[in-house]
């Protein structure tokens, strides 16, 4: 019987012991209180981009990519990794479009995003493009 309590008392030490660490490196949670304007805001760009994925769905859309050489997939991954200020300025132009010319303008607009990005040396979409670096 000493045995067993010689062993308990072992263990119990070292669950003691990794308590004791286990609460020293763990984190405490925070919480703040997140107001209405900031959820709209996050759900209108989540609602942004939503459209632009709808409008890339359109045959017209895939068809001036495809004769402009730039895959479906490098786009969409575009959409998703706008900031939100780009976003807004993006949906500012669409909205300021004529509407025969909006499928034109927004695929002048990616293109024009991939220069930028690619002049930037953040992507190497076109080979005739140089980085300023």
């Amino acid at each position: 019987m000493s045995g067993i309590r010689q062993h308990l008392k072992h263990i119990s030490f070292v669950m003691t012991l990794v308590l004791a660490l286990g609460t020293v490196w763990s984190s405490a949670a925070t919480a703040a209180m997140v107001g209405t304007g900031e959820m709209i805001h996050g759900q209108q760009q989540e609602l942004d981009r939503q459209q632009l994925m709808e409008m890339l769905d359109t045959q017209a859309v895939q068809d001036k990519l495809v004769e402009l050489g730039v895959s479906d997939d490098q786009v969409r991954e575009r959409i998703q990794n706008l900031t939100p200020s780009e976003l807004a300025d993006f949906e500012q132009q669409l909205a300021e479009a004529p509407a025969g010319q909006d499928v034109v303008g927004i695929i002048v607009l990616f293109l024009l995003v991939f220069i930028v990005t690619d002049m930037l040396c953040a992507t190497n979409i076109f080979s005739f493009i140089n980085c300023i670096r």
